[in-house]
């Protein structure tokens, strides 16, 4: 159990890693389209489109990515302070309460949004000659059910920690700056004290 829970959490991340590349695409395809627009003259009616495919991919599919590194965003005002037990039952609790119906909920719908938009090949109406958009429409069930997958991981997890008192450990990837730990690192707080110092016995000197 727990090397297939590690082969989902590992797929995740791959699939994250791998959509997370359309961020560098995406700076250059608009840097590109901005200058073929105004330097060249030549904007390209189906960019829009394309910009927006780019995005909702990386979006959707970087959904499961974060749940496995617990990095989706929380109201944790009072959740930080509660023990591993409580916080675990209480995720425990919205996950079936709320997660696991909209995650179904999303497969369902977006496989029929996504199995009509293939059976007439849905092309944009934004442009006369729009590209392509049932490709992506398919990216709307596969999100989900990676979403879903990852539900399952944590629920597993929530339960391990209600039975050892505390959370397992995740792998590691990108984490946000911690900054007070960027301070240590460069021992900022040693340098800080002693600018305040100079200072102070820089003043006591100017005084008459």
């Amino acid at each position: 159990m727990q090397n297939f829970l590690l082969i989902i959490d590992r797929v995740n991340t791959w699939i994250g890693q791998l959509f997370g590349w359309f961020v560098l695409v995406l700076t250059l395809f608009v840097t590109y389209e901005v200058f073929s627009r105004y330097a060249l003259g030549e904007p390209h009616s189906w960019s829009f489109d394309a910009m927006n495919m780019m995005y909702g991919a990386l979006f959707m599919m970087a959904g499961a990515y974060t749940l496995s590194k617990n990095g989706h965003v929380r109201g944790d005002v009072l959740y930080g302070f509660f023990p591993p037990r409580l916080q675990a039952s209480l995720d425990l609790i919205l996950y079936i309460l709320f997660f696991f119906p909209g995650v179904l909920a999303l497969c369902w719908a977006g496989y029929t949004y996504a199995a009509e938009s293939w059976a007439i090949m849905e092309h944009s109406t934004i442009t006369a000659d729009g590209p392509p958009i049932y490709p992506f429409k398919a990216i709307i069930p596969f999100a989900g059910i990676t979403l879903l997958f990852q539900g399952f991981v944590e629920v597993v997890y929530c339960i391990r920690c209600l039975k050892e008192g505390e959370w397992p450990k995740r792998d590691k990837d990108v984490e946000e700056v911690d900054v007070d730990k960027l301070k240590d690192m460069v021992h900022v707080t040693e340098d800080i004290n002693d600018l305040d110092a100079l200072v102070i016995q820089q003043q006591k000197g100017n005084q008459p």
